[in-house]
Parts: C-alpha cells; sequence; structure tokens
C-alpha cells in the first residue's frame, strides 16, 4: 500500500511544531539512515510561502507584484502543485485558511487533507518573541491583531510571501472550520507526551502507511536533544537572522516560569472562546 499522491497541508501558527513534524516526516523517509539533515528538509513537501517556488511555477518576478497579485495566483501554484504530484507531498503552511475576493480558498482547492498543529498560545508567545528577535509584549500584540502577517514588509524581497495569520484565535478557527480540506487537529501537548499514538494519528489520517518500528525509529531521530545538536554544529538554514537557536527546550507549560501575570491576562482574554474550545485550561477563569 502507498499513499495516494497529493498535497496534505501540514498547517499552524507559526512555533506550535510544524518544524519538528517536518523533521519526523524527513526521518520517517530515510529509515534507519538518518537523523536526517535538518538543513536538506525541502524534498519532503516544501513550504507553501516559498518565493522560490512561486517564480518557478508562475514564471513571474515576484518583485514586480504586488502581496494581492502574489495572492490571486498562489491557488494556481497549489494546482499545479497538486496535478504534477507522484507521491504525497506534505507541504508546510503558516498561512491562515483566507478566501480571495472572488470566494476562491487562496491554497486552492486541490489538496487532499489538512493536519492543524495547534499550541498553547502561552508558549507560543515566548517562543515567538524568541523567534522574532522581539520582547514577550510583542510577540502577544502580534497574536493577539487580527491582521498580523509574515513576511510583508515593502522593503527589501524575503524569501518567503506574505502570509497572512489573523492573530492566534483567527489563525486556528479559520482551519479548523473551514469545510474545503479534511482536517485533522493535533495538540502540540499530546504530541509531546505521546508522539507514538499522535503521530500514528496523522498518518493514518492521511492515509501515509508507516510500520510502528519506522515510526518509533523516526521519533527518536527527531528527538529535541539532536536537532540541537545538529543546530549548534552547522546552524539551521530556515532560522530567522539575529534570533536565538531555533530548537529551545520544545517544553510544554514553560510560560509558567516566564510571563507575567499581566502577559497572561491579555492573552487568556483575547482568546478565550478558542482557547476553551481546544481544551487549555485558563488562570484567569
Amino acid at each position: 500500500m502507498t499513499a495516494p499522491a497529493g498535497i496534505v497541508w501540514l498547517a499552524s501558527f507559526p512555533k506550535s511544531g510544524n518544524t519538528w513534524f517536518r523533521i519526523f516526516l524527513a526521518n520517517l523517509a530515510a529509515g534507519e539512515n538518518g537523523p536526517a539533515d535538518i538543513n536538506n528538509l525541502d524534498e519532503r513537501g516544501g513550504i507553501a510561502s516559498s518565493r522560490h517556488e512561486f517564480e518557478a511555477a508562475t514564471m513571474l518576478d515576484s518583485g514586480l507584484l504586488s502581496h494581492d497579485d502574489i495572492d490571486g495566483l498562489r491557488p494556481h501554484v497549489y494546482e499545479r502543485i497538486a496535478s504534477e504530484a507522484k507521491e504525497q507531498r506534505w507541504i508546510k503552511v503558516h498561512d491562515a485558511y483566507t478566501a480571495l475576493p472572488d470566494g476562491e480558498p487562496m491554497l486552492g482547492r486541490s489538496a487532499r487533507a489538512a493536519i492543524y498543529l495547534v499550541r498553547d498560545p502561552r508558549d507560543v508567545a515566548v517562543s515567538l518573541s524568541h523567534h522574532n528577535n522581539t520582547d514577550i509584549d510583542g510577540a502577544i500584540a502580534m497574536m493577539n491583531d487580527s491582521s498580523s502577517a509574515f513576511s510583508r514588509k515593502s522593503k527589501g524581497l524575503p524569501q518567503q510571501l506574505r502570509q497572512k495569520l489573523l492573530g492566534w484565535s483567527g489563525h486556528a478557527a479559520s482551519w479548523i472550520d473551514q469545510t474545503d480540506v479534511p482536517v485533522h487537529v493535533v495538540r502540540y501537548e499530546a504530541l509531546r507526551a505521546d508522539p507514538m499514538t499522535h503521530f500514528s494519528a496523522a498518518l493514518a489520517f492521511a492515509e501515509r502507511p508507516a510500520a510502528a518500528d519506522d515510526i518509533a525509529c523516526a521519533i527518536r531521530h527527531a528527538d529535541f536533544s539532536e536537532l540541537q545538536r545538529q543546530e549548534s554544529e552547522k546552524g539551521f538554514a530556515e532560522r530567522q537572522s539575529r534570533s536565538a537557536p531555533f530548537f529551545r527546550s520544545g517544553r510544554v507549560g514553560g510560560w509558567q516560569d516566564v510571563l507575567s501575570t499581566e502577559q497572561v491576562a491579555r492573552i487568556e482574554e483575547a482568546h478565550a472562546p478558542l482557547m476553551h474550545r481546544l481544551g487549555y485550561s485558563m488562570l484567569g477563569r
């Protein structure tokens, strides 16, 4: 039995375990020959916001286009990827699930399935501040801003296309409530506590066959200690410049030692409905 060809979105708000999941997949593909090189993961599916892939597919200079022009062309890029796929492609995506002015989904309608990773927003705030090289208040402001986006600066040409995030709640709701693509929600905390069960369930949802021994091997090779070792020795190409190490502890609940009472309240007040819905207990309620 082989996995059906096509796109599987590996979607998440930034700093919610997406890269860890991709590295697990890379190690699953590598088998016992791993651990996979953390700087050689693109062949496992790629990143939806890749400017290089957009330009290769459209034969256009993206620097001459507006963000909205690019968004309007992106569905065609994914339609092409899906139609040409000879195997299953798990593609990382941080974009919220949004619609174009004509009502069509910006990510197109060609994907077979989506795995949506969600993480306690209080831990996301801590990790995002390190990733963006900002203070925690700045990270919280970004998560609470329904117009937030990655890579939208007008100067320079980032490697990534603009990605609308819609804030933490808006992002989660956009993926969980959309009805175009079958979606399987995975809590980062559950994945850390029992990776065998939850990686296996995600693979089963995507109809990606894998033996239990192979999954266990991939989990070992994707352990955070291994990722930290590789990053310390040769860096990580996807890390933002000047930021802290990309692979930190991956700890669950670390926010309790870092966030102030006021910072926790700002997050909980902004995201209470989604936190309740996704099973996150709150201090203030």
